[in-house]
């Protein structure tokens, strides 16, 4: 199991030694990284925005002459996969730095090879579990890799769930598509199948259900 690892975001005292990577260290030798601020809800928009164009740059660099095919046959849906459950582990990562800097103690572990079913299909991709005291909290992402995996439901192009420990009521499954815009966007589904947007404030939700504040 990977070694656990403490969130948090240090204020940078004198105390402290800041390092060219980014990372400070304390009086007690001990090297913390700083983590990247909660995103809003509008960021992963504008996150895949700034992927997409990259990979279009990349295409052309290739050689490519059709650029807008090339992106949307080789690249765009692992690239809006890949950019969708970026998005959903930094926020759960961001919101686990807010409550340390109030001296929570959150705990974090990251797996990046891990398996889980939805519905017929099998899901590959990272897990994050945060830890405090007796409570855990889970975030897995992942999307069918091989033939034998299945497929994601519903036309969409990766899945998630959401794993409160002793409190199954607040587990949630979310599944990514894309808007009318073409870009990824996670939506959570309910008891009935039916699909209801997962913004960062839903995050913030199951955080603060985890932290036994809600």
């Amino acid at each position: 199991m990977p070694r656990e690892q403490p969130v948090s975001s240090l204020s940078g005292s004198d105390a402290h030694r800041r390092n060219s990577n980014g990372s400070v260290t304390d009086t007690l030798g001990r090297t913390r990284f700083r983590r990247r601020p909660l995103m809003n809800l509008d960021e992963l928009d504008e996150t895949w925005q700034m992927v997409l164009a990259q990979a279009k740059r990349n295409a052309r660099a290739t050689g490519h002459g059709d650029v807008a095919d090339y992106v949307a046959l080789r690249v765009a849906n692992d690239l809006a996969r890949q950019t969708g459950v970026d998005w959903l582990f930094l926020t759960f990562n961001g919101l686990a730095g807010e409550a340390n800097r109030v001296g929570a103690g959150v705990t974090v572990e990251k797996a990046e090879s891990n398996r889980f079913t939805i519905g017929a299909a099998t899901m590959a991709g990272p897990l994050l579990t945060f830890r405090y005291g007796v409570r855990s909290l889970s975030i897995a992402a992942g999307w069918p890799r091989a033939p034998a995996d299945g497929f994601v439901r519903g036309g969409g192009l990766a899945c998630a769930r959401i794993q409160h420990f002793g409190m199954p009521k607040a587990n949630e499954e979310l599944l990514l598509t894309r808007d009318p815009r073409q870009t990824p966007q996670w939506f959570a589904i309910n008891e009935e199948n039916l699909r209801q947007p997962f913004p960062a404030p839903r995050a913030r939700w199951h955080f603060g259900k985890f932290l036994g504040v809600n």
